[in-house]
């Protein structure tokens, strides 16, 4: 099949993770798979551009990327030139992918691709909450969703969501819907002989890079809790601190970008509930050195969120054999109830203490937990066989057309 992919960002090689690294590496599966990929999208990169050619596309892992510049009205990322260049390549095209909402490429993408009778697919990407929406920018975004985003959702052969709470939340705004196919994020499989050279790679590469004091320090702050990502409101930071105050022992890591400048916010939180001296926060890009030398430094994993489509992260973590502790909003919650690779714990600060100190407190029963998770993880989230599935649902919507 050839299938075409609009994404607003594609930077996989960049700081950003996520959505942006989950749409590349189910475009490299599929590419993988036979089948001719093409993505369509700008060089966005915060608040400059990535440096990447415009003339001529890109070929990366197998997927072909044509590149371009969103001069004006960047929050909408619009780009003129990558609607007039998906006008003349979508001839042909058997399905059209659609990764965001409430932005310019994906409305008219949407509106072309119906125009062409050619099925495409939605992947709001955890963009469709209400109460997210509520949140942020609600006027604006009701407006877009009145006169753009619903008829986007209404017309398309199918909506992706990542997990089974994704879906739930984009049927509470009530609307006659396509078809809701839930297909999960996956990760690279490493073998476990492969991983083991891996760590040894890691090793090598944390020697010769000599990853930053501040990393390298957490290594010796044991029973290590933790928390690793984009530090934002969304996140359920703020209940970490409360539960990570009821427990007695071991140091809070919380690490990664800080673009909503929560930082100074998290360490008052900590001084006010007198855990300072226990928590780490490292508000900077980490170094994939960086995060392999974290993994193999922490007893859990936690992610608290109060709302996430998926969680990559989660994935990594347990294929790492690092057990994990989401709270329910999060969707790979699935993922760790059905392995057993860790414990889904209420978002009170009761229950989130509790797990905590249940895992640091049981070495054994946290080694059970990640060996578990990590043979569940790579034996059914692997991206070959996400991507296999991904396939399937296409053929069936090309199939209907």
């Amino acid at each position: 099949m050839r299938i075409l992919h609009v994404v607003p960002t594609y930077l996989p090689a960049t700081r950003y993770g996520g959505p942006i690294v989950a749409v590349h590496s189910l475009c490299r599966a599929l590419a993988a798979r036979g089948h001719a990929v093409e993505v369509f999208t700008t060089s966005i990169d915060g608040p400059n551009d990535t440096a990447v050619p415009y003339d001529r596309p890109v070929m990366l892992d197998g997927v072909k990327i044509r590149y371009f510049a969103s001069r004006r009205l960047r929050r909408l990322s619009y780009a003129p030139a990558l609607m007039q260049s998906l006008h003349d390549e979508i001839t042909g095209a058997d399905v059209v992918h659609l990764h965001s909402a409430f932005l310019w490429p994906t409305w008219r993408a949407a509106r072309l691709s119906h125009k062409r009778r050619i099925p495409y697919v939605v992947s709001p990407r955890g963009m469709l909450v209400k109460t997210l929406i509520a949140r942020r920018n609600r006027l604006i975004k009701s407006a877009w969703i009145a006169l753009i985003e619903r008829s986007n959702l209404k017309r398309a052969a199918a909506i992706h969501a990542t997990s089974a709470i994704e879906a739930e939340a984009i049927q509470k705004f009530g609307w006659r819907l396509p078809r809701i196919a839930v297909v999960p994020n996956g990760v690279d499989v490493i073998e476990q002989g492969a991983r083991q050279e891996t760590r040894q790679e890691t090793r090598h590469e944390t020697r010769q890079a000599a990853p930053a004091a501040d990393i390298a320090a957490l290594a010796a702050q044991q029973p290590l809790v933790l928390f690793f990502g984009r530090l934002a409101q969304v996140k359920g930071l703020d209940r970490l601190l409360r539960a990570f105050a009821r427990t007695r022992r071991g140091t809070l890591a919380i690490v990664g970008n800080d673009y909503e400048g929560l930082a100074a916010d998290l360490s008052d939180m900590a001084r006010q509930l007198q855990i300072d001296g226990r928590v780490r926060i490292i508000p900077r890009t980490i170094t994939e050195a960086e995060k392999e030398c974290m993994f193999a430094a922490a007893r859990v994993f936690v992610l608290p969120s109060y709302s996430e489509s998926f969680g990559n992260v989660v994935l990594e973590a347990m294929q790492r054999g690092l057990p994990v502790i989401v709270t329910p909003e999060v969707g790979a919650a699935e993922v760790v109830k059905e392995s057993g690779g860790g414990i889904v714990a209420g978002g009170d600060t009761p229950s989130l203490g509790a797990a905590i100190e249940r895992l640091t407190d049981d070495a054994a029963t946290s080694a059970a937990m990640g060996e578990a998770g990590r043979r569940h993880v790579n034996e059914r989230y692997g991206w070959p066989s996400v991507a296999a599935r991904m396939e399937a649902l296409y053929g069936e919507l090309k199939a209907a057309q």
